[in-house]
């Protein structure tokens, strides 16, 4: 088996890279590298079934080859972290929409599996908690640029669903849920990977907005075994499934608890969304997922709790401090 990861040096795309080549997989990716970075996958460079190309998935030429050497691939590569998506609107859209259309029309051509990454962003301003596969996506305003990436992660729902009902390319979406674990960096809204970085340095641990609003974090490692299972189950084709976890918690909370595991001494304070981000900034109150669909089809059970999930980011950066 032969598999394509666009976005492939990525946080997530990484640790799926890894875990194929576990399995005796041989692994393609390709990353422009603009969020992702070599040193997520150095440690993966000398395997000879690993080949990796740094480059755009824009550039059709090359993404043909590459989906025509592979059986199936993993569309990870997007405009990425709320800092990102408000500062650059026009890359977010056109990288998750051009990107993602280059990529189903050539799977198309060779009736390739595709599995779509989107995003819980795309429940919007819902308060239909928990959100469900089939549910109503209830958008802000277009002049409020954070909407421009659920908006553009939506449309690449439609278009994965549109190519397996019009040209029989098997696809597959999946929403994920505040994905964490070693490698994600904090450089653009991650939370925990800031929260923790800042508690290490002794720097104040900011909370924006109110601290209120809460969301479900999900171990990385419990999401590319998801990945991996819908991959290879022939009954997920043409279907959207959320994956995630649904241990909720409050920003603020999830702050004390980062500066308890520390053992820091950092203060907690909180920064307007106007002055994190921008001038009329809208967020989302809760993102807590069903996860009905996914545990019936493949057995899916989050097997990392919150604290485990925390300790894991602190130990590698940690590591990650030494190192240097």
């Amino acid at each position: 088996m032969r598999v394509l990861i666009t976005g492939g040096a990525g946080f997530i795309g990484s640790h799926l890279a890894e875990v194929f080549l576990e399995r005796g997989v041989e692994v393609y990716i390709i990353d422009d590298l603009s969020t992702g970075s070599v040193e997520n996958i150095e440690h993966l460079q000398a395997n000879p079934r690993f080949h990796y190309f740094f480059d755009t998935v824009m550039n059709r030429f090359l993404m043909a080859e590459l989906i025509d050497r592979t059986d199936c691939i993993f569309h990870l590569a997007a405009a990425v972290g709320v800092r990102l998506i408000v500062e650059s609107p026009v890359r977010t859209i056109e990288t998750n929409v051009k990107g993602t259309e280059i990529v189903l029309d050539l799977a198309s051509k060779k009736k390739k599996t595709v599995v779509i990454a989107s995003t819980s962003e795309v429940y919007g301003k819902s308060n239909a908690i928990p959100f469900c596969e089939d549910g109503d996506l209830v958008m802000g305003a277009t002049t409020k640029g954070r909407w421009s990436y659920a908006c553009s992660k939506a449309l690449d729902e439609f278009l994965a669903l549109a190519y397996w009902k019009e040209k029989q390319c098997p696809t597959i979406v999946v929403r994920l849920f505040n994905t964490v674990g070693p490698r994600q960096t904090g450089q653009y809204g991650m939370v925990i990977p800031r929260f923790v970085q800042q508690a290490l340095d002794g720097q104040p641990l900011t909370v924006f907005g109110t601290g209120q609003q809460s969301r479900c974090f999900t171990w990385v490692g419990d999401v590319v075994d998801a990945l991996v299972q819908l991959s290879q189950h022939s009954e997920a084709v043409g279907g959207i499934y959320n994956i995630g976890s649904t241990q909720e918690v409050s920003i603020h909370d999830l702050a004390q608890r980062v500066k308890v595991m520390t053992d820091s001494q950092s203060d907690i304070i909180l920064m307007p969304y106007d002055q994190a981000y921008e001038s009329g900034f809208e967020d989302m109150e809760r993102r807590v997922p069903s996860l009905r669909k996914i545990q019936k089809l493949i057995g899916y059970k989050p097997t990392r709790d919150l604290t485990g999930i925390i300790e894991e980011v602190i130990q590698y950066a940690k590591q990650k401090e030494l190192s240097f």
